[in-house]
C-alpha cells in the first residue's frame, strides 16, 4: 500500500475511489490562472520548451518523438489500445486557439510496473505533430547540478491545476540524503531525487506527474533527466521530488518506443 500511495503523489487522476481513499485529489481538474509557481515558480514563455504535453488525465510529458509521449507509469492504467487520451502541445496557455490536440491510441506502461521504481510509460498519438521533442539521457552523466521542471499541476498542496504552463529550477539531492528522507520507500538505481533540503519551497505538485526534469547537456541542448514521480507531499523542507531516473530506463524505452 505504501509503493501505491507514494506512486499516487504527483498525479490528479488515477481512480476516483483511490484519490477519494488518499485524499489527494487537487481540488478537481479545473484550470486556474498560475499562483506563485508550479510550486514556486514562474510562468514559462511560449515556445520556451516546445516538446512539453498535457495529458487529459491530469499528467504531464514530453514528446519522444513526434508521435509518442514519455509519461509516468502510475499516469497509465496497463498496456493496449487506447483511445481515451487527449494530449495537448504546442502551447503554454492550455486555452489558448493554437493549440494542437490529438487522441491516444496505443499506451504501453513499463514492463514489471508495480508502483515502486520503473515509473515511465509510453502514449502513441493518433498522428505525428509537428514540433521539436526531448532527448531523453543515456548516461548518468548529467544526473547532477541543477535541473530544470515545468507542468500545469497545482501551485501548492490541495491546489487546483493551472492553466498556464510554469516552471523552475532545483538541485540535485545524492541518493544517500534522499535515502535519509524516505528510507526503503526510495529506490536507488530506478529513482533521482531534486529539491531545496534546507528550505523547501520549489517543487512538482499534484498534476505534475509524468512530465520531464530536464538540463542542458554539453552542446546546450535540453536533455531530459528524471519524469516526475512522486515525493512527500509539495516542497516540504526534507523531503525533495522523487523523478523516475530516465538513464537507467533509456534502452528499454527506446525499444518499446520501436514497438508501438
Amino acid at each position: 500500500m505504501r509503493n501505491y500511495l507514494k506512486a499516487l503523489k504527483r498525479c490528479t487522476a488515477v481512480g476516483a475511489v483511490a484519490l477519494a481513499a488518499f485524499s489527494l485529489q487537487p481540488g478537481g481538474a479545473q484550470a486556474q490562472e498560475p499562483g506563485p509557481g508550479v510550486v514556486g515558480g514562474t510562468r514559462a514563455q511560449q515556445g520556451e520548451f516546445p516538446w512539453m504535453v498535457r495529458l487529459s488525465m491530469g499528467c504531464g510529458g514530453a514528446l519522444l518523438t513526434q508521435q509518442i509521449v514519455l509519461t509516468a507509469a502510475h499516469c497509465v492504467d496497463g498496456s493496449g489500445p487506447n483511445t481515451s487520451i487527449t494530449a495537448t502541445a504546442g502551447v503554454v496557455d492550455l486555452n489558448s486557439s493554437q493549440a494542437i490536440k490529438v487522441k491516444s491510441t496505443r499506451v504501453l506502461q513499463a514492463p514489471g510496473y508495480n508502483g515502486a521504481g520503473k515509473d515511465w510509460a509510453l502514449i502513441k498519438l493518433a498522428k505525428p505533430v509537428n514540433l521539436p521533442t526531448l532527448k531523453i539521457a543515456d548516461t548518468t552523466a548529467y544526473n547532477n547540478g541543477t535541473f530544470t521542471i515545468a507542468g500545469w499541476g497545482a501551485t501548492r498542496e490541495g491546489g487546483g491545476q493551472q492553466r498556464s504552463l510554469l516552471k523552475a529550477t532545483v538541485p540535485f539531492v545524492d541518493d544517500a540524503t534522499c535515502q535519509g528522507a524516505y528510507g526503503d520507500s526510495l529506490t536507488p538505481g530506478d529513482e533521482i531525487c531534486a529539491g531545496y533540503m534546507d528550505t523547501g519551497g520549489v517543487d512538482t505538485c499534484q498534476g505534475d506527474s509524468g512530465g520531464p526534469m530536464f538540463r542542458k547537456d554539453d552542446s546546450g541542448a535540453w536533455i531530459q533527466v528524471g519524469i516526475v514521480s512522486w515525493g512527500e507531499g509539495c516542497a516540504r523542507p526534507g523531503y525533495p521530488g522523487v523523478y523516475s531516473e530516465v538513464s537507467t530506463f533509456a534502452s528499454a524505452i527506446r525499444s518499446a518506443a520501436a514497438s508501438l
